[in-house]
């Protein structure tokens, strides 16, 4: 006769497994495939309103923010604008569930099921959740505050509590090296390993792989220099130094390069958001098992 623990453990073990089941059986759904490919293209958009408002500003219209914000503003403006937004929201659902899927099945790539890969892709997740929120914070008629108030807002109270300062630093690193990979990864083309290359023709495929390390490069700088104001605020002691997506990108049009510099990184993002289109074409969902 088993004793109660060891049937408590046969239960949860049965129990356990049944849910894993019924979540590979989820994801392995064509509806969820259509939601996981409806989420990279609403993350293509994005980019591309970012892009698109950032050249501009490049060009000498700076009256809106090249961020989150500014990009749904733009939406709104559209006709049939707040569907429009609703569909942004429903994509980026999609995308954090996938996302979640591979955190808890593995991502399709060599070695997915390792724990690194699944945190990245629970990393991926949290973001997606915070924009899909966001979006509908913004639909309710609550606004969005532009990435700069966001940003310099995090970064003063956090500096106010103990150990703050430490805290931003290390976020602030976290962004640079992030930013150092993707370039990295960018320039390497690992991003092809998750498309289904033998679904392109050759054409197809030198151009995806040129947008993908183009756009890549160009995430990578991005998120270097949001990096480092954050962690020359933590140096400062300022939190005034902070910049979101929107200042970090206008710093760009500063430098001796001058505005054609801001220009250049926001052809780098328009290309990144054509390059999603294409991921969510090519990307292997269905390996999510």
């Amino acid at each position: 006769m088993p004793s109660v623990f060891e049937e408590v453990v046969m239960v949860s073990n049965v129990v356990g497994g049944g849910a894993r089941r019924a979540g590979r059986e989820v994801t392995a759904s064509r509806w969820f495939h259509r939601m996981s490919r409806a989420g990279l293209v609403a993350h293509g958009v994005m980019y591309l309103l970012v892009g698109w408002i950032a050249v501009q500003i490049g060009l000498g219209d700076g009256g809106r923010e090249a961020d989150k914000s500014g990009a749904l503003q733009t939406v709104a403006e559209q006709p049939a604008g707040k569907f429009l937004l609703w569909l942004l929201a429903v994509g980026f659902a999609g995308l954090a569930l996938y996302c979640l899927a591979e955190a808890a099945f593995g991502q399709p790539v060599p070695e997915g099921h390792k724990p690194r890969k699944r945190l990245s892709s629970l990393g991926r997740a949290v973001l997606y959740v915070v924009a899909c929120a966001g979006i509908v914070s913004f639909v309710m008629g609550r606004g969005s505050s532009s990435s700069d108030d966001q940003s310099r807002s995090f970064t003063g109270r956090a500096m106010a509590e103990p150990g703050g300062r430490w805290l931003v630093m290390a976020i602030g690193l976290a962004f640079v090296a992030w930013g150092v990979y993707a370039i990295s990864s960018a320039v390497r083309r690992k991003f092809m390993k998750i498309l289904r290359t033998g679904q392109m023709s050759a054409h197809t495929r030198r151009a995806v792989q040129a947008l993908g390390v183009v756009g890549g490069v160009a995430r990578g700088l991005v998120a270097c220099g949001i990096g480092a104001f954050l962690a020359y605020a933590a140096l400062t002691a300022d939190s005034d130094k902070a910049k979101g997506l929107d200042g970090t990108l206008r710093e760009f049009a500063s430098t001796p390069a001058g505005p054609w510099l801001l220009v250049a990184v926001a052809v780098g993002l328009l290309t990144y958001g054509v390059y999603a289109f294409a991921e969510a074409r090519y990307r292997k969902v269905e390996a999510v098992r």
